[in-house]
């Protein structure tokens, strides 16, 4: 008994540790993985506004983990790979890249533009708050056995909100690339990326107000 026990718990002990590797060394979790691993490296790109090296340095690096985000989740589908940690990562990947540029970009006086200066702050304030309050409320739905489907329009959020931090990341990495717009000189990329968080935030507020109706429906 005393050996066969032995040998019970060392199968066990093994085939867990080879689901645990199957989880976690599988290509799609693997991006997944470099995703949130390179967030401190972009942060840093970011954190000198006047490095237009660094910045251009940081877009290419943007765009990179862009790519991973699509290719990790067309992989997982493509050879039916989708793993229980692999749902859990990605939107945590996505939510501290978004977050973490916002917060850099901030802090060092990057969204700031023509006519209301700094207060195109407040459209990624409300991108912030949004993506923390719909985290709290998928966890509550989740406790419930409720799924929230991501809705269409909530997906052009989040293609508009990725144009847009981009677009504020190339701007500093192309200081010369400006045009006169009624009198004004303005960076053109700059301009496009606060246009388009102002667009990704109108349309955060909307997808955040249909995710709360869902929830209210199920709260006592």
């Amino acid at each position: 008994m005393g050996a066969a026990g032995k040998g019970a718990t060392g199968g066990f002990t093994h085939d867990a540790g080879g689901i645990w590797r199957n989880l976690m060394l599988n290509l799609p979790n693997i991006l997944t993985l470099s995703r949130i691993v390179t967030v401190p490296v972009l942060a840093a790109l970011l954190w000198w506004p006047d490095w237009s090296a660094g910045y251009l340095a940081g877009f290419a690096v943007y765009c990179l983990m862009g790519i991973t985000d699509y290719f990790d989740g067309y992989l997982a589908r493509a050879q039916g790979t989708v793993s229980k940690l692999g749902i859990f990562l990605d939107p945590i990947a996505d939510k501290i890249m978004v977050a973490a540029v916002i917060l850099v970009l901030t802090a060092q006086g990057v969204l700031t533009g023509p006519y209301v200066g700094r207060l195109h702050v407040i459209a990624g304030l409300i991108i912030l708050v949004r993506e923390i309050a719909v985290s709290g409320l998928r966890e509550f739905l989740g406790s419930l056995q409720v799924s929230v489907p991501v809705s269409k329009l909530a997906k052009w959020k989040t293609g508009l909100q990725m144009v847009a931090l981009g677009a504020l990341i190339l701007g500093r990495a192309t200081p010369g690339w400006t045009a006169m717009v009624s009198g004004l000189e303005i960076n053109v990329p700059h301009t496009v990326g606060l246009t388009t968080l102002w667009a990704a935030a109108a349309l955060t507020v909307i997808t955040g107000w249909d995710y709360l109706r869902v929830g209210l429906k199920h709260m006592d």
